[in-house]
């Protein structure tokens, strides 16, 4: 998993401005890609964002990059833990949360449309998305939006003016490690 990929992928997060991002990639040896992930957890955990992998498959891996501290914030919302009970969710702790994310990604047939609320995405829309199976939303960008289109517009152009600063400033030889603000 290469460092671009992350930046490209994460730079939201790695910024302090998203709870989460999700992204696929290649591997060639599952037992290499854990210890890539442990090296860039050495590189991130003390910044307050972790690296994990939701799910390996024929040569691909789910990974979830996230701010624990945000993902905490965002899970402690009464709607968010209504919509994660109403998925089936036992508990609203962080831990619990995740592994039972991850469980759901590997075991349920249908991918588990609440993993939104894990990357940052306002409950609304998550529960949108989830009642009208991704159809009949108000507008479409980094998730599809059924409640405030406004404010999810706004909040779009800041991620990819992050994302677009951030691939420049990594392209010219700036670090993972400095491009990753502790929060």
């Amino acid at each position: 998993m290469s460092e671009e990929l992350i930046v490209k992928h994460c730079s939201p997060t790695l910024a302090g401005l998203k709870t989460g991002n999700l992204f696929s990639c290649s591997y060639t040896s599952r037992a290499q890609m854990c210890i890539e992930i442990e090296k860039l957890n050495r590189i991130f955990v003390p910044k307050g964002v972790k690296v994990l992998s939701l799910k390996f498959s024929e040569k691909r891996a789910l990974i979830y990059v996230f701010r624990p501290s945000k993902l905490a914030l965002d899970l402690s919302d009464e709607y968010t833990c209504l919509l994660l009970r109403s998925q089936g969710y036992k508990s609203t702790d962080i831990g619990s949360c995740v592994e039972e994310l991850k469980r759901r990604v590997n075991d349920c047939l249908e991918f588990p449309h609440e993993i939104g609320l894990f990357l940052g995405y306002p409950p609304e829309d998550v529960y949108g998305f989830i009642l009208h199976k991704g159809n009949c939303c108000k507008f479409s960008g980094c998730w599809k939006v059924y409640g405030n289109e406004e404010k999810a517009i706004k909040e779009f152009a800041k991620y990819k003016k992050c994302t677009d600063v951030y691939c420049t400033k990594w392209a010219q030889g700036t670090s993972i490690q400095k491009l990753t603000v502790a929060v």
